[in-house]
């Protein structure tokens, strides 16, 4: 590769995508992708540490059916009003119309509240907290971009069902929680939660509160959500249980959507450099790639110790031995490419020494290891490896956030590529005229209030502040709302 990924992101986003085989891109309807093997797999780790998350915080697993009846998609007006534009229908089975449609469920709660409100009925029935993986489909009519913005696309949601609204709103913070364990501390993807404004909230919800992240161009990239649905959808759905006076009462529900898909094109995005892929260690499908150094007449030999190495290795990382009929220098360049955090070089004159040479993805550093202190070794550099990730990370994402007092500095900062905080006469319904001409003039969306961000040298989250004398960017009137202002994906 030779693009500069800050200079020319997209190019260089494309050119991962070819070069690493993440995925193809030639399926025959647009927007939709073909998720190759390398990406996959990473795919795969980031459900497996959501999966333990969901288990902490008692959370079982489900399945529920992709197809959604019309009459179910319309029972809450305001959520059927912000995603019927997006729907894909079913209209014909074989030949024959169908005497209903049903439609691709582009979220969950159509399908799955009108099996809830047959399960629940007293107070020992709840809480629910379920949560199902798969992929969902919107009909996108904004550019798409792979894994940033498609039509169909990989998620986990979580949909949980309380007795009271505190246990609802105690669970949204959890959620935040469990974003902040798998994207930033699993991943090294820095975020912000902001509580959305009330004019972009999730459709039928009371708030919502969302991940973003900065890209290398300087746009946000939303990669979770959760929302506080109140009674919206129990009211229109009927879940509501006997309470201790036998008394019905409608439930207060929340639901949660991390995306899979855009979770790992952060990343992707967040880590690479102008090499190539860099993949945090415990995401990686291969942690350790070998690479024996062959020449005539010791292949016997060279192979047979990388061999012994693979195999001792195999108990603690996702391992590779590269017998490939290719250079050394080939593979060195494939690997790095792809991301892999770790790789082994073995000839026969590290045979005779006992070691190998141990190279390190992010850092490029080598270093020369007894063969009986590999494994130990992998272990260190490996959470090194991460822990460096992140920091780095971090240390960008946060010099990437900057002020601003009026329309023109904003505007400024974020041509530069930053996420800027403003004041902003409110973030109420209200505020939504002043949200539009600063979107028409600058081209840039308010993000919200900050609702929790994860400090990594506090190693907790902060809330945001409120102004004090100062006045809207947009509109000049009275700020009761710092906002963080962006380009967006």
């Amino acid at each position: 590769m030779n693009i500069d990924k800050y200079g020319n992101f997209s190019d260089w986003y494309n050119e991962i995508i070819k070069v690493a085989e993440l995925c193809d891109l030639r399926y025959n309807i647009k927007g939709f992708i073909v998720i190759m093997p390398w990406a996959m797999k990473s795919i795969d780790q980031i459900y497996k540490f959501y999966d333990a998350e969901m288990e902490r915080t008692s959370h079982l697993p489900a399945f529920f059916p992709s197809l959604i009846h019309e009459k179910s998609f319309g029972a809450e007006k305001e959520h059927v009003a912000g995603f019927v534009p997006e729907v894909l229908w079913v209209t014909e089975a074989g030949d024959k119309k169908l005497e209903e449609r049903y439609a691709l469920k582009p979220t969950g709660e159509a399908g799955i509240y009108p099996m809830y409100a047959l399960w629940v009925n007293g107070l020992s029935d709840l809480p629910i907290k379920i949560y199902q993986k798969g992929w969902v489909w919107r009909h996108e009519t904004k550019a798409t971009k792979p894994f940033i913005r498609g039509r169909e696309f990989l998620w986990i949601e979580a949909h949980d069902v309380f007795a009271t609204p505190s246990e609802a709103s105690a669970q949204v913070a959890e959620d935040a929680g469990m974003a902040k364990t798998v994207i930033w501390g699993k991943l090294g993807v820095p975020f912000i939660m902001f509580r959305r404004p009330q004019w972009d909230k999730f459709a039928g919800a009371d708030n919502t509160f969302a991940a973003d992240t900065l890209m290398p161009d300087g746009k946000v990239l939303q990669v979770a959500s959760t929302h506080l649905l109140g009674q919206h959808f129990s009211k229109a759905y009927g879940i509501k249980y006997t309470d201790a006076k036998n008394e019905p009462q409608f439930a207060w529900q929340t639901c949660y959507g991390p995306g899979v898909n855009r979770i790992y094109a952060a990343m992707v995005a967040v880590h690479g450099d102008n090499r190539g892929m860099v993949v945090p260690y415990d995401a990686a499908p291969i942690q350790v790639a070998i690479i024996p150094i062959l020449r005539k007449g010791n292949e016997g030999k060279v192979l047979a110790e990388a061999g012994k190495i693979e195999t001792a290795l195999s108990g603690i990382a996702r391992v590779k031995l590269d017998t490939r009929d290719q250079s050394p220098g080939f593979k060195f360049n494939d690997w790095e490419q792809r991301g892999v955090p770790l790789r082994i070089e073995i000839g026969e004159r590290d045979i005779a020494n006992g070691s190998a040479v141990l190279a390190v993805r992010d850092t490029g550093k080598k270093e020369n290891v007894k063969i009986a202190d590999l494994n130990s070794a992998i272990t260190k550099a490996g959470a090194e490896l991460g822990a460096r990730l992140a920091s780095s990370a971090s240390e960008r994402f946060l010099k990437n956030l900057d002020t601003a007092k009026s329309a023109d500095e904003m505007a400024r900062k974020i041509d530069e590529g930053k996420m800027v905080k403003v004041p902003f006469c409110t973030d109420a319904k209200e505020g939504e005229a002043c949200a539009k001409a600063l979107k028409e003039k600058h081209s840039c969306d308010i993000r919200g209030t900050v609702f929790t961000f994860f400090n990594s040298e506090k190693c907790e989250f902060e809330s945001s502040d409120k102004p004090h004398g100062e006045k809207c960017v947009s509109c000049g009137k009275p700020a009761n709302a710092h906002v963080y202002v962006a380009r967006q994906y």
